[in-house]
């Protein structure tokens, strides 16, 4: 029998291994980090033994998710985030974000059930749920390659899915993993203090940021920004009596979190402005998509969601570039934005047909309706702008 699909096969679970672990470098895993860096902390001081099992436990937390994520898109034939267009998943999250951010900033240990609270079971358990968390907050975003990856696990049988999706799960678990297994890699931090205590605090903080940033879809819009300067002005009034208490590097931590809180707040307090320049999109209908194609118009799809941070990066960089407006006006193309925070079949089958799998995903087509180029997960500004460039040279 040829070998030649296994190999492939094999190269593209290798690839999931490589897309999970550059997952970490995303802007959508921050809320996940506080979780991460607890679970570390709390086992660096551990036996050998206890570290083993715990990273075994935070590893089996992630694959469980993905697992049940990879059986699902097979039975199901879900997209990669469409959890988080449940009102109700979305709202169950934001109550585990608050919680979590509860737990941390008391130092306390995260409930288990009472079967598991002996024989060191509270520790491999609440190492199980950081692990099944971070997955959770990691899945509404796709990173490098990772677009690529889910293009081809789609059109596998389930057994297929399901090992890219545990091998994209041991991918991103595994930098936390190792930490937890040589935690003297951890030595050169200072002793334990009062900076310790405020990263904790600022930790927590995060976790808070975390909820108000997912709760986007559960709340009017006009409430909306009105959580993140609560939010803010929470930060900053730990960060005043921080300062005014704390020795210096404490003083450090307080003005670097409120520095980075406001930039939060102004960055996603409000929809991304059409500023000067700016590309100024046109909302997604089955009628404006279908003018569009009938008069031979290039165009730019953009999905996006109010519970994709990545997606919201590149709203308020790469689309905002002058760059890209100016090559859109120029290729006399139509910039499309499609929301698809909440399921809707119509969205979800076009994000599906232009070849999208998980957002941020941006196609730029032409007047004869080619795909040009694909954008899945972050990209600059230079490679979107060339995309566009392509399709006025390929107008008659």
């Amino acid at each position: 029998m040829d070998q030649l699909p296994y190999l492939l096969i094999a190269g593209q679970i290798l690839m999931a291994v490589v897309a999970g672990l550059l997952l970490n470098l995303t802007p959508c895993v921050l809320p996940a980090i506080p979780i991460k860096v607890r679970t570390i902390l709390r086992e660096a001081g551990s036996q050998r033994s206890h570290r083993v099992l715990a990273a075994l436990a935070f590893t089996a937390g992630t694959l469980t998710f993905f697992l049940t994520l990879g059986g699902l898109t097979a039975l199901l034939q879900w997209n990669w985030g469409t959890l988080f267009q449940s009102t109700v998943f979305v709202a169950v999250l934001v109550a585990l974000m608050v919680g979590f951010a509860v737990v941390t900033w008391l130092d306390l240990p995260i409930p288990v059930p009472a079967f598991a609270a002996s024989a060191h079971g509270r520790r491999y358990v609440e190492a199980f749920v950081s692990g099944l968390m971070s997955a959770i907050l990691a899945a509404p975003c796709a990173g490098p390659f990772l677009g690529g990856v889910l293009a081809f696990a789609v059109t596998q049988p389930a057994p297929v899915i399901m090992g890219i999706f545990g091998s994209i799960g041991l991918g991103l678990s595994l930098p936390y993993a190792v930490l937890m297994l040589k935690p003297e890699w951890l030595r050169r931090l200072p002793k334990a203090g009062p900076w310790t205590v405020a990263i904790r605090e600022v930790l927590a903080l995060v976790l808070l940021a975390a909820a108000v940033f997912f709760s986007a879809s559960l709340i009017p819009k006009a409430v909306y920004p009105w959580l993140w300067w609560a939010w803010l002005a929470l930060v900053l009034f730990w960060g005043i009596r921080r300062f005014i208490q704390g020795n210096s590097a404490v003083r450090v931590i307080a003005a670097t979190a409120a520095g980075l809180a406001l930039t939060a707040v102004l960055a996603f307090a409000s929809p991304a402005e059409n500023g000067e320049g700016g590309l100024v999109w046109q909302h997604y209908s089955p009628e404006l998509l279908t003018e569009t194609r009938a008069r031979g118009a290039p165009y730019l799809l953009e999905f996006t969601a109010d519970w994709c941070i990545n997606c919201k990066v590149l709203e308020r960089t790469v689309y905002e570039e002058p760059a890209v407006a100016e090559a859109v006006r120029r290729a006399n193309m139509v910039p499309i934005q499609v929301d698809v925070t909440a399921s809707d079949p119509e969205k979800d089958a076009l994000l599906t047909a232009t070849g999208g799998q998980a957002l941020p995903f941006a196609a730029v087509i032409d007047g004869d309706g080619t795909v040009i180029a694909r954008f899945t997960g972050l990209f600059d500004t230079d490679s979107l702008v060339e995309a566009i460039n392509r399709t006025e040279n390929s107008q008659p």
